[in-house]
């Protein structure tokens, strides 16, 4: 549910805040004062165009935001979870609009595309009266409405689980009738390949210990010749080793510390430094004794190597990888010998799916056939209380050729808005005012199945009055009990029914002219309701009538639905 909006900078409003609730708001004021502006801002922070010119004029960006509750917002809940965005029961959208023409939004603070206001906003708000925001025209919209209407969520769901066993079996099917369809060749391949990792036998890791090997064995001269010169200055010179002068000067200073004990510690790091030489001394002397002189072991160890790249090249993998390669090789071969059983248990598969698919998508079509009907006869009839007498409402199932995981037919939502006009998709309808009052209609039937709790409806009473009038506001007003409903009119009889009402301004200071928004008392109510109905000039008789209908309103709705009294 919307519960603040805030504008700045935006059209010709400079700053506002709003506070919404359930319910039935009303917006209402004179023609041109803004009225759409509000409904214009939230289609922006749901992710429509924007462009530099409904920045306020002197301003340098407009700055929109908006606060959900998703309390009884599970899906959306689940949508922000999906994409690490989510921040408790709240959400917060943003939108900025630079002078330059871009734009930044936000999602709980974070950076987002906007693509990503859209895909949210679908969780969100449903705006109705204008083409680009209502859900009703979408035809997955339309079938998800009809199958919550008639509660075949848990069957959709089985259905698509069961598509999709089908579906994955068939694939596993598929490339298994390839791949026997080649299995002999292939088999020979298999058994050439292995052949030769099987006589090359190269171990996991044996590449880079042959490497080391390498690198060691060409090598071993200088390792040789180099390490023995070391190893002469260490502790095998007569008299001139470093072990030698240690061993000497350590003596001298024994003699120095009987004089000065203070030169204890320097001894002391001779020994160390002596014995630490010594040690070295003796793994130099081992590693030298060891070295492998063999040009024939360095010959080995480089034909070897060479064997493990040439076969690497072949397969265009690295060396490193001929080990991995091999058990691949190798379970592709255990999968292709015993691939006969694995065949007939797959087409066994495939069918029992499938006939798991059919028989819960022939329940499901049946349902729909229906509640089809059952849901067109009680719109046509909600259309004739609501300025559209002879107008009919029909569902339309169209079956499929191929299956799909929401089963074996489209839903297609079809209208002819007046007596003898044939029936057309309800995409296709010009009329704003008869979209408006079509969805409507079809919104206060399904209330209870309708996922989205905040409703918009832009000028729905366009082109209706009196009786009409009166009616459409008693059914915003009932939609409203269980949701949160703003209505932009400019009808009387619709404003009076709301539970909360705003009243949009325009003033013009000197050469500024900037729009305000008012929340309405009780009194300001009645008297907005008078001018909606007398004009500038409010006399006694204006203001009767007006709270006669906001005080019917109330009584009636009282009546009908005890808890708003």
């Amino acid at each position: 549910m919307l519960t603040q909006l805030r504008i700045r900078d935006f059209a010709i409003v400079e700053e506002l805040e709003l506070e919404l609730v359930i319910g039935m708001t009303a917006v209402t004021g004179e023609t041109g004062a803004g009225k759409s502006i509000l409904v214009d801002a939230i289609g922006l922070l749901l992710g429509d165009r924007a462009d530099s010119g409904v920045i306020r004029h002197g301003a340098e960006r407009a700055d929109l935001s908006a606060a959900f509750d998703l309390d009884a917002l599970p899906a959306a809940r689940t949508w922000l979870a999906e994409h690490d965005l989510d921040h408790d029961r709240e959400c917060q959208l943003r939108r900025v609009i630079a002078r330059n023409g871009r734009s930044r939004s936000y999602i709980n603070g974070v950076p987002q595309p906007t693509q990503a206001l859209r895909d949210l906003g679908e969780w969100l708000v449903d705006i109705h009266g204008q083409h680009e925001h209502q859900s009703l025209l979408r035809r997955e919209a339309q079938r998800q409405l009809l199958d919550d209407y008639a509660g075949h969520p848990p069957l959709v769901a089985e259905l698509t689980a069961n598509y999709q066993t089908w579906h994955r079996l068939r694939q596993e099917l598929g490339e298994l009738r390839q791949a026997s369809s080649e299995r002999d060749a292939r088999l020979d391949i298999l058994h050439y390949h292995l052949r030769e990792l099987a006589a090359l036998n190269l171990a996991e890791g044996e590449i880079a210990e042959l490497e080391r090997e390498q690198r060691r064995l060409a090598n071993s001269s200088q390792l040789l010749q180099t390490g023995q010169q070391i190893l002469n200055g260490l502790t095998e010179s007569d008299e001139t080793s470093i072990a030698d002068r240690i061993d000497h000067w350590r003596h001298e200073l024994d003699a120095l510390i009987r004089l000065d004990t203070r030169l204890a510690p320097v001894g002391e790091m001779l020994s160390t430094a002596l014995i630490q030489v010594q040690e070295a001394g003796g793994e130099l002397r081992s590693y030298v004794q060891a070295l492998d002189l063999d040009p024939d072991h360095l010959a080995q160890v480089e034909q070897r190597l060479a064997a493990a790249h040439q076969l690497s090249r072949k397969h265009r993998v690295t060396a490193e990888e001929l080990p991995a390669l091999r058990i691949r090789f190798d379970a592709e071969r255990d999968t292709l010998e015993h691939s006969e059983t694995r065949l007939e248990d797959l087409q066994q598969a495939v069918k029992t799916a499938r006939a798991a698919y059919q028989q819960c998508a022939d329940r499901l079509s049946a349902q729909r056939v229906a509640a089809a009907r059952e849901l067109g006869e009680r719109v046509s009839i909600a259309l004739a209380g609501l300025g559209m007498p002879g107008g009919r409402f029909t569902i339309a199932l169209e079956r499929l050729e191929q299956p799909t995981p929401a089963g074996l037919e489209t839903v297609e939502f079809q209208v002819s808005a007046n007596p003898g006009q044939p029936l057309r998709p309800l995409a296709k309808v010009a009329s704003g005012g008869e979209l408006s009052r079509i969805s409507l209609a079809i919104q206060v039937i399904t209330a209870r199945a309708a996922r989205i709790p905040t409703l918009i409806f832009d000028e729905v009473d366009t082109g209706i009055g009196g009786g009409v009038a009166e009616v459409v506001g008693r059914q915003l007003r009932a939609l409203g009990g269980g949701r949160q409903v703003l209505c932009v009119t400019h009808l009387p009889q619709v404003a009076a029914q709301a539970h909360q009402h705003f009243k949009v301004e325009k003033q013009t200071s000197g050469e500024t002219t900037h729009t305000q928004v008012l929340a309405l008392d009780h009194g300001e109510r009645i008297a907005e309701v008078a001018r909606m109905l007398g004009g500038v000039e409010l006399t006694a008789n204006t203001m009767a009538h007006a709270r006669e209908m906001v005080e019917k309103a109330v009584i009636a709705m009282a009546d009908q639905y005890p808890s708003e009294r």
